[in-house]
């Protein structure tokens, strides 16, 4: 059976990494969460003091960028990966709200871009593979054989965000993270490199109103077609 790659792309909070890690497992594919990478680079920022209340030190970032050694572990039983900075597993510390908070900023960054795209090219070289983000299928993966844009409302995105930083115990208000999510849609969007938008071959998905259930396997079934040459 031949493989393909799925290329995920669209706002924050939409489910994209949900989706793509059930994917991946019903497949037997690799799966990739370019946005940890992202978080991962922020979060080495944030450790390093190029990121403080007076803004982000973008040249100190770039002049450090060979220091940074960002590894996925990935689980075959679980279906998961955790993100590996610098040898240390900070798959939690990348998900606080600080991170969210700046991640964008970081990631409209050239330099950066291009350092995580050719370690992205790379995990994807021999198909088999899904992975999400905001340019897997316009920079990453432009051949990729299906590209899925993912989006929703900023409202249900900011609820489904908050609620998950509850389960985790952290003290957020919901007025703070629908504020996170309008910013980093505005940063994505209107980015000068690699901006998030939706390719003329992409298929676009609102789930607002859609079940994790039904939208896997609208995907799903749109991946099968390719698989087996219908498309």
């Amino acid at each position: 059976m031949k493989k393909i790659t799925i290329a995920i792309d669209g706002h924050s909070s939409t489910g994209k990494s949900t989706v793509a890690k059930q994917l991946a497992a019903y497949l037997g594919y690799v799966y990739v969460d370019s946005g940890a990478m992202y978080r991962a680079v922020t979060y080495y920022a944030m450790q390093n003091g190029f990121i403080t209340a007076e803004g982000l030190d973008k040249i100190k970032l770039i002049s450090h960028l060979n220091s940074i050694d960002i590894r996925l572990q990935y689980h075959t039983s679980s279906n998961t990966s955790e993100v590996i900075l610098n040898g240390k597993n900070v798959e939690q510390e990348i998900r606080t709200m600080d991170v969210s908070n700046n991640v964008s900023r970081v990631a409209e960054i050239p330099e950066v871009r291009k350092k995580l795209v050719e370690i992205q090219q790379q995990m994807g070289k021999s198909k088999g593979v899904v992975m999400d983000g905001r340019d897997i299928g316009t920079v990453v993966f432009p051949d990729a054989e299906l590209k899925i844009f993912l989006t929703a409302s900023a409202e249900e995105r900011a609820r489904r965000r908050f609620m998950e930083h509850q389960t985790k115990g952290e003290t957020v208000t919901y007025e703070s993270v629908l504020e996170n999510v309008q910013n980093r849609d505005y940063i994505d969007s209107t980015r000068n490199d690699s901006p998030l938008i939706i390719t003329k071959d992409a298929i676009v998905i609102d789930n607002t109103h859609t079940t994790k259930e039904d939208q896997f396997h609208i995907i799903l079934q749109l991946a099968k077609d390719r698989i087996a040459g219908r498309v």
